[in-house]
């Protein structure tokens, strides 16, 4: 498989096949996923990276790296964000029409007729994340084509559940990331599946008092990803999503986060506020 990787369809149409196998074994969304103010739906967006003239199109994954001005700031995510019931109950019933990214997924009519509340939370979360890829980078969100939906992550650090959708980017290459993105940033999956860039992110959290004795120093799997004079660490939940559609695609898997080199970090008390 790591020939067809400057094949981009042989590459889309594998991960199509390997996530529709998975998903067809138990139920994905709970009873009452579209009600709960926990619940968050982000695109697993893969693209084409273009690098030299006599370099082919390797599939990449393209994330949002988080600005100043939100939560979480300098970490890469994927676009996404929680359900807004009106607006996203309206456009899931737009993404049941013909010719729609939905309707254009090969297993939609099977999902549609056996799988009726599937296929509802599945169209309310897909246009829950269509829509906040058009607000954080004027993604067009015509021009996706849907693969399929990956599990489940809860986040550590909120009390929140993200539905990742995985979608491929067709011929859109220029975005425009709102306040919220400080730049969209593109991760080759040949990178990701070489296990020399992978690390152990030890990261300690700051608090408001001054001295702290005992500060709290957590241990977190990790990728690197070098791209020109910028370094950025791809961790959390986003980490864990990439690793699970790594594991059911490719059958990869990180090493053991023992045996992996330290990158260090301090999250002051604005990572989690916003207030950068």
């Amino acid at each position: 498989m790591m020939d067809a990787l400057c094949k981009t369809s042989d590459f889309i149409d594998h991960a199509m096949d390997r996530l529709y196998e998975e998903n067809g074994r138990d139920r994905i969304f709970p009873k009452g996923v579209a009600d709960s103010s926990t619940t968050s739906a982000v695109l697993f967006l893969i693209g084409r990276c273009r690098r030299q003239k006599n370099s082919c199109d390797t599939p990449c994954l393209i994330l949002n790296k988080r600005s100043l001005m939100v939560k979480q700031h300098g970490d890469l995510c994927c676009p996404g964000g929680s359900i807004s019931s009106r607006v996203d109950a309206f456009l899931s019933k737009f993404l049941c029409l013909p010719g729609t990214p939905l309707t254009r997924w090969p297993h939609w009519k099977t999902w549609h007729k056996h799988r009726r509340r599937e296929a509802r939370n599945l169209a309310l979360l897909l246009a829950t994340c269509l829509r906040e890829g058009v607000e954080e980078m004027r993604l067009n969100p015509l021009g996706v084509t849907f693969l399929g939906p990956l599990p489940s992550q809860r986040l550590i650090m909120f009390q929140r559940v993200i539905y990742p959708m995985v979608c491929r980017i067709g011929r859109q290459k220029r975005f425009s990331p709102n306040w919220e993105v400080e730049k969209i940033v593109y991760i080759p999956f040949k990178n990701l599946l070489n296990p020399a860039n992978y690390a152990r992110y030890q990261v300690k959290i700051e608090t408001s008092m001054e001295k702290e004795k005992n500060p709290d120093i957590r241990d977190f799997p990790c990728f690197i990803h070098h791209s020109g004079d910028s370094t950025e660490v791809l961790w959390g939940a986003t980490f864990r999503i990439t690793m699970v559609f790594l594991d059911i695609v490719f059958k990869f898997r990180p090493p053991d986060m023992e045996s992996l080199p330290v990158v260090f970090r301090s999250l002051d008390k604005n990572y989690l506020t916003g207030n950068g």
